[in-house]
């Protein structure tokens, strides 16, 4: 089967997407007879491209990375992301617009009217999923098509789909991790002596924390991840608001030194755990000593731990490989994954 795909949003990610369907081309084709071409794509600074026939996506890839228009690549007139949807004649729209973590627009209104056209829905923005999970999800079903986010937490880890898939019927009791990679890199550089500012910059030179690190360093990031996996997993909604995270910047120089004095790290930890009905959440530093299975995730490494009324502690962890700090290509799997698994 052939499947047109459309591209809201084409930064990092969505271009590292792109390279990773080109190379795994033949192997949907072999494993799983499905072909496909680019026929939409918006972008936030280099324009908006339709062809229902086909786009030539390396062009497209080459115009964006020069910080060209992709626009002269269209065969339609359009000027917003929604008409590129519109007109795209797409079967799968991978919507990765910024995320917005106060009510997860424009991502809401993009997904909405793909399904509404009858596309399957993939998205590595946890903005959606906090603020539109049970509303995306019932018009995904009434269409016969797809939702899935699994690129919105831990990145290409299968993190939902574990719990939707490997544990039927499992009874989520709780779930403890580090979701955070930037705060992970900023303490575990601050454990080898540089100050704060030292390791903040450090992770903005590698691309790992933005220009404005207020998201990762004040909780935010972590927060909403929070919510996306009590939303998703426990079938609750949830805001990053609710979660009220604390950040990492009121931990000094010397409250590090004396951890480490004493055998402990400090930790941005997130957890929820779900008690008598009620789920109570956090977000915060913590200290931390050997016996805890966060104790040895340093530098990039994240992870979740999650506990069952069947299994015991079955963790994911994401360890840092020499040379790779994680991001853009690890996101791009999650949402290749997921088209993966629809079309399959």
């Amino acid at each position: 089967m052939h499947y047109n795909l459309a591209l809201i949003g084409f930064g990092n990610v969505a271009r590292s997407l792109a390279r990773l369907l080109i190379r795994k081309q033949d192997l949907l084709k072999s494993k799983h007879d499905v072909t496909f071409s680019f026929t939409g794509i918006s972008t936030g600074r280099h324009g908006f491209a339709v062809n229902p026939k086909g786009l030539d996506i390396q062009k497209a890839l080459e115009l964006a990375e020069s910080g060209k228009s992709i626009s002269p690549l269209s065969t339609f007139q359009v000027d917003d992301s929604l008409a590129v949807i519109q007109h795209s004649s797409a079967n799968v729209m991978f919507e990765n617009s910024p995320v917005n973590t106060q009510t997860g627009q424009p991502a809401l209104d993009h997904i909405r009217m793909g399904l509404d056209l009858g596309m399957h829905a993939i998205t590595a923005n946890k903005g959606p999923v906090v603020h539109g999970y049970r509303e995306l999800t019932a018009l995904a079903e009434s269409k016969g098509k797809t939702f899935r986010f699994e690129s919105a937490v831990l990145g290409g880890a299968p993190v939902f789909s574990v719990m939707r898939e490997a544990f039927p019927l499992a009874e989520l009791e709780s779930f403890k991790g580090i979701l955070n990679a930037t705060t992970n890199v900023i303490l575990s550089r601050m454990e080898s002596g540089e100050t704060y500012e030292q390791a903040l910059k450090y992770a903005q030179s590698i691309g790992l924390a933005e220009t404005d690190p207020t998201n990762d360093v004040d909780g935010w990031d972590a927060a909403i991840k929070v919510a996306a996996l009590v939303t998703v997993l426990w079938d609750t909604p949830m805001t990053p608001q609710q979660v009220n995270p604390t950040g990492i910047r009121g931990i000094t120089s010397e409250m590090i030194a004396k951890a480490k004095a004493d055998g402990k790290r400090y930790k941005l930890v997130c957890s929820a755990e779900k008690v008598d009905g009620k789920i109570n959440v956090s977000v915060s530093p913590q200290l931390v000593d050997a016996s805890s299975s966060l104790y040895g995730m340093m530098n990039s490494s994240t992870g979740v731990t999650f506990r069952t009324d069947v299994v015991l502690d079955y963790s994911i962890v994401l360890s840092e490989k020499p040379g790779m700090t994680g991001g853009p290509a690890e996101t791009a799997y999650g949402l290749f994954a997921d088209f993966a698994n629809i079309v399959k």
